[in-house]
């Protein structure tokens, strides 16, 4: 099986999908990798680098696809790049269907197997193909480090002969992989945190890494497979109104909260925003999808008074060669999977198969897509 590498085209986007690292591992599993020169150079990986493990370089992205019976990605193809595939090939990604479905019209067009990272199973089997995982860990800890370098004090206590500086205190709001990532750099860095989530599970991972967890008088509102469910307006409204005090107190708030395909649910007010101390600031990690704070922009520091509003995008690309080093290895198992003896021969049996394929022989095979696919046709 060839599995080709192309450079990622998406503006800002530093990974690469596989490194040099888990090429002897494929090789031996029988699959070939072809790199497009420079694929790797934005996350420090020099063509020499995937030489050097027998990976072969290809000039430009045209020549690797033409080769290709599987393309590895980070972010999904364009449309271009999707009708330059080899009709009957495949493409793994962060595919995010319901967001373009032109793209998924053409992969159908063209007979691609398609699939997506983020409609991975949350089944234990799957675990090290979580590339959700991997990147929100890359995600939360960053999100500390940028509230730490841009608050206008100390993180950790001082206690020096010119006087005691008390330590930041930090809130961060979601729980799941980014934010206990977040909570655990925050701790690391001497910071005060409390910590919030709908979910009454993350209480003890909480506490777990030093954190004190904020308890409100509110429903569970706990999800399958682990995540956060959508909550109503009537929720959010109750949830905003007891929660606007641990925002008031903080020196800096990080907002982690997600729910795949959905919009992110708004839990921070412009009104909280003002009562934050003077310097203070919100690193908004779900401004992607909308923004857990009203005020985010994505990709956009936005003042507020004396308060900085950050609207976090892409995060896992600012810290490329760790980032690509685990999603390497989450692609790497997922081929695993879609490969035998060598060859690709995905089993639809299979729940991580047929969970994370979106199109496959010409035809739409995840539901959601399929039904937006269809409202859009009538």
């Amino acid at each position: 099986m060839q599995a080709a590498v192309p450079r990622e085209s998406a503006t800002g986007e530093r990974r690469v999908a596989l490194t040099p690292d888990v090429l002897p591992r494929l090789t031996a599993a029988g699959v070939d990798v072809l790199v497009e020169t420079g694929a790797g150079a934005a996350a420090l990986f020099p063509d020499t680098s995937f030489e050097a493990k027998g990976a072969h370089i290809a000039p430009d992205a045209r020549s690797a696809f033409e080769r290709a019976d599987v393309v590895c990605k980070v972010q999904p193809p364009t449309v271009g790049e999707a009708q330059a595939l080899r009709p009957g090939s495949a493409v793994v990604s962060f595919l995010q269907p319901g967001s373009d479905l032109e793209l998924v019209k053409v992969l159908a067009e063209r007979r691609i197997s398609a699939f997506s990272l983020d409609l991975l199973p949350r089944i234990s089997r799957a675990q090290s193909m979580d590339a959700l995982s991997s990147q929100a860990t890359v995600s939360g800890y960053r999100a500390a480090l940028v509230a730490a370098m841009r608050l206008p004090r100390f993180f950790p206590l001082f206690m020096t002969a010119a006087g005691t500086v008390p330590p930041a205190k930090v809130l961060v709001l979601g729980a799941g992989v980014a934010g206990l990532q977040a909570i655990a750099t925050a701790r690391r860095l001497g910071a005060v945190v409390r910590a919030y989530d709908v979910r009454p599970a993350a209480r003890e991972e909480v506490k777990s890494l030093g954190a004190a967890f904020v308890e409100l008088d509110l429903e569970a509102q706990e999800g399958q497979g682990g995540y956060a469910r959508e909550q109503s307006e009537d929720f959010l409204d109750r949830q905003r109104a007891l929660i606007a005090k641990e925002v008031a107190a903080a020196d800096a708030v990080i907002t982690t909260a997600a729910i795949p395909g959905r919009r992110a649910p708004v839990l921070v007010t412009a009104e909280m925003v003002h009562a934050m101390p003077p310097g203070g600031i919100v690193v908004d990690l779900a401004a992607e999808s909308g923004g857990n704070c009203e005020l985010s922009k994505p990709g956009e520091e936005v003042q507020v008074g004396d308060v900085v509003v950050y609207g976090a995008l892409n995060m896992p690309s600012s810290m490329p060669m760790h980032a690509s080093f685990l999603y390497s290895r989450n692609i790497a198992e997922l081929l695993g999977v879609l490969a035998k003896d060598g060859a690709f021969a995905p089993d639809f049996g299979d729940e991580i198969v047929a969970g994370t394929c979106v199109t496959h022989d010409g035809e739409v095979l995840h539901t959601p897509t399929r039904d937006l696919l269809a409202g859009t046709a009538a």
